[in-house]
């Protein structure tokens, strides 16, 4: 879901002619350390969604939010909203459950899948066949729900992982599944903040769609999420993925 993703990162505007539905976007995973900002772009790619004129938004988290994250624009006016519907699975059991009861649901099929937090699913049971078990059945439920939808509205999905310290194998490994399922990532890592301001380097790898893409993302104390495009240095060949595990404030 890189396009829905690039949207946000570019205040709503296309990125261009040619873009892909939901059905043929790759999942997209959004990656990031503690308070690096996963669950105000996660909330932000919801309300885009929701004001695409297609179906609701399934936002799934641990534990409800407890503030909106605030963007400027008409982005929280209430119709888009009402169109999120938030489900707090409260275990990896509970999870599971609510995912494989997918097909039961009734009413129109959610247009975007998100889920905040997958570390904390599988801190439960952090092996990589829980992993994958997971991961294949996110995909399938938004393949469940293209289908549903019909053709040329399909469901996207999002996840958001928080990345751990560098040298833990086990979780080097766990990630490295878990790319396999989600081809398009996000990667967020810190940069220089001023007082009062957490200050981010987004970096988009949309799956073989398209090039890489980098935004410079800073929130404000108040809450407030401010964008500006990232400015591109001849030479500039520092990896996103090198920094991964930057901690955040």
């Amino acid at each position: 879901m890189a396009e829905t993703l690039r949207r946000v990162l570019n205040l709503g505007s296309a990125a261009g002619p040619g873009k892909n539905t939901a059905e043929a976007e790759p999942p997209l995973l959004l990656l990031g350390g503690p308070g690096s900002g996963k669950t105000a772009l996660l909330f932000a790619a919801a309300l885009e969604a929701a004001g695409e004129g297609r179906g609701p938004v399934l936002f799934l988290t641990r534990r409800p939010l407890q503030s909106l994250p605030r963007r400027t624009g008409p982005a929280l006016e209430p119709l888009r909203l009402q169109k999120i519907r938030f489900q707090y699975p409260p275990s990896t059991r509970e999870l599971l459950r609510l995912l494989c009861s997918a097909h039961e649901a009734r009413g129109p099929a959610p247009s975007l899948l998100l889920l905040d937090g997958l570390e904390e699913y599988l801190i439960e049971d952090p092996g990589s066949q829980e992993a994958a078990y997971l991961a294949a059945l996110l995909l399938d439920t938004a393949v469940h729900f293209s289908h549903r939808a019909g053709p040329g509205r399909g469901c996207g999905l999002i996840v958001a992982l928080q990345t751990q310290e560098e040298g833990d194998s086990g979780n080097a490994l766990q990630l490295a599944l878990l790319q396999r399922y989600f081809p398009a990532q996000c990667w967020l890592q810190p940069d220089a903040s001023g007082p009062g301001q957490c200050c981010l380097r987004a970096s988009l790898e949309p799956g073989g769609l398209g090039p890489r893409e980098e935004w410079g993302v800073t929130f404000q104390p108040d809450g407030e999420m401010t964008i500006t495009p990232w400015p591109t240095q001849a030479g500039d060949t520092s990896s996103h993925k090198g920094s991964r595990s930057g901690g955040q404030p």
